[in-house]
């Protein structure tokens, strides 16, 4: 209640110095359900400052104090487990983010696509870039990835990805999705692209900034699960997107990625520059 109060309390004093527009951009306010210290906070750098070289941080921007501790006090199960927190994660992410059609979870109810189709490893040589031209997070490199797709689950589907590397660089990327068009490809694409890349500069040790769970949970948890039965799921089905994570889980072998989800449209900077690199990428013209 303490806590509470400093907040409400420092959104009034700002609320006397700024009117209009201003004001509201002042009272925002970034919850942290995991990080450093878990709370509420009123800028962008008191809650970085919280989820920073954090695993797995999970973070918020919200329009009101009420949403915001709402977000905080969720996070934790009696028993101190996050099982519960990472189910509710993945269902807010079918109803809420980037129009997913396919399952948040071991692809169980669904068909596999016979022909679903993967993005090969470029194999043209791509430029050396300088070292001092990344953003870093302790000796990681810093990347955002996303992936969109316009009618998702529909024939006339585009999808395309993005991979933001800091403001105008080199290796910033939105390039159409081959094969399959379906969001999920996309995520895991924009996130085999990024790793490509990092390879090529020979960079192996990342921080992998995504919105799609489903990608964090497929690559960390669930793959080791799908290869020990042969890629097929808890019911037998071969697995949805099994060409997908075969590609990333090739070429993960030997980096040292943290892969950290940040929510998607919350005005994240990297977020929103890799989202709109992957709509871009989706007006491509097919090969």
């Amino acid at each position: 209640m303490t806590r509470l109060l400093g907040v409400a309390h420092r959104v009034a004093l700002a609320a006397v110095r700024c009117s209009g527009r201003s004001c509201r951009r002042l009272a925002m306010f970034y919850a942290v359900r995991r990080g450093r210290k878990a709370g509420v906070f009123l800028t962008w750098d008191e809650c970085r400052a919280q989820v920073d070289r954090f695993p797995a941080a999970r973070f918020k921007k919200f329009a009101t104090e009420e949403e915001a501790w709402a977000f905080v006090r969720s996070s934790a199960n009696p028993d101190g487990s996050e099982g519960q927190e990472n189910k509710r994660v993945q269902e807010s992410q079918v109803k809420a983010n980037k129009r997913l059609h396919e399952p948040l979870d071991e692809g169980e109810g669904e068909t596999t696509e016979p022909c679903a189709k993967y993005m090969k490893q470029s194999t043209e040589p791509l430029p050396s870039v300088s070292k001092d031209t990344f953003s870093y997070m302790g000796h990681s490199v810093v990347v955002y990835t996303d992936g969109c797709c316009s009618s998702n689950g529909r024939r006339r589907a585009r999808a395309g990805i993005g991979v933001y590397w800091g403001p105008g660089h080199p290796l910033n990327v939105g390039i159409r999705l081959p094969g399959r068009q379906t969001n999920q490809r996309a995520e895991i694409h924009a996130a085999c692209k990024a790793i490509e890349q990092a390879k090529a500069q020979n960079i192996n040790k990342l921080v992998l900034y995504t919105d799609s769970m489903f990608t964090i949970n497929g690559i960390t948890n669930w793959v080791h699960g799908w290869k020990k039965s042969g890629w097929r799921t808890s019911t037998g089905k071969e697995v949805i997107n099994k060409e997908d994570f075969m590609a990333l889980d090739k070429l993960v072998q030997g980096m040292d990625i943290q892969w950290m989800h940040v929510p998607g449209h919350s005005g994240f900077t990297g977020n929103e520059e890799a989202d709109r690199l992957a709509r871009q990428g989706a007006q491509q013209p097919q090969d």
